[in-house]
């Protein structure tokens, strides 16, 4: 089911078990921020980039290898070399993702970002190492930002797609067959919002966190909403600036964001993350947070 009537997706989806796969990845991937730097075509659609004056590359390098460790402590971790030529590369789960069996490359809206999807050892490491079918949608025309621009549900086999300039209906409807969902809602990102990841996240297959502001009909964010009820975090404005819509559930019991993210946190979304059974965790990452993401931006899922 491939749709765009939110209420036709809430009443099939509540119908799909939760036996698609594992709800959290079995290990995640990372880019070195090697190279970090404003770049000008990325940021003529994403308004969370900061000036290029408030970019820092060695405190990049520094709180991402500090993220390295952290994750590491909860699954499996690798991380790639970055190159200077692509100062985007440290947000990875837009380039590339991974299905059961498969590894996906997606179609990148900026040249600068296409040059990301060229990278042979990447591609050789899902397909020769881990032995994945390579889905290659870089060659195609329209654009498919993968997992910046599509939230999937992995327990469920869902798929919630926000369309912007990083992403149209017809790359919508790639991503939908290249990941093997089973629904998927498409519909349309609040102007201003470039991808879903941040304003929503689904977290283990049983809850999730919804910047409102973001979605350009309310009747999406409802859905979504009755889905997951009752552990749904719905963002304040100031927690939607601080990306707390960009964490990420790496385990079932623990959710993480950067550390403004989760100082931004008021006491009763706090509470609402330990009733859904999550301990929140944070490293800091406002060096990296100027260039537009933030920490699940950051994470390559391997599934």
């Amino acid at each position: 089911m491939l749709t765009r009537d939110p209420a036709a997706f809430l009443s099939h989806a509540r119908g799909i078990p939760p036996d698609f796969g594992p709800a959290t990845a079995r290990a995640a991937f990372l880019v070195s921020p090697d190279g970090f730097r404003h770049a000008a075509a990325s940021a003529s659609d994403n308004a969370y980039m900061a000036a290029a004056e408030r970019f820092d590359a060695q405190m990049a390098l520094q709180q991402h290898r500090h993220l390295h460790r952290a994750i590491s402590t909860v699954l499996p971790t690798i991380c790639f070399a970055g190159d200077p030529q692509t100062p985007d590369a440290v947000f990875p789960n837009n380039v590339f993702a991974t299905a059961a069996g498969r590894s996906i490359i997606g179609r990148m809206r900026h040249p600068v970002r296409q040059r990301e999807a060229e990278r042979d050892d990447i591609r050789r490491f899902f397909r020769d190492v881990l032995g994945r079918e390579e889905i290659d949608l870089s060659g195609q025309p329209h654009p498919a930002e993968l997992t910046g621009a599509l939230v999937v549900d992995r327990a469920r086999g869902l798929g919630f797609i926000g369309l912007s300039e990083r992403c149209d209906e017809l790359g919508a409807q790639r991503m939908h067959e290249a990941f093997g969902l089973r629904a998927s809602l498409i519909f349309d990102l609040a102007p201003g919002e470039y991808h879903t990841n941040v304003v929503l996240s689904v977290l283990a297959g049983r809850a999730a966190v919804l910047c409102e502001a973001g979605f350009a009909d309310p009747n999406v964010a409802q859905a979504i909403g009755a889905l997951y009820a009752p552990h749904v975090i719905r963002c304040s404005a100031a927690e939607h600036a601080a990306f707390v819509g960009n964490c990420i559930a790496l385990s079932d019991d623990t959710v993480w964001m950067s550390s403004a993210a989760a100082q931004s946190l008021d006491a009763a979304h706090r509470q609402q993350f330990t009733d859904a059974g999550f301990n929140v965790r944070h490293v800091p990452l406002d060096a990296i947070e100027a260039g537009g993401g933030s920490l699940r931006c950051c994470i390559g899922e391997i599934h």
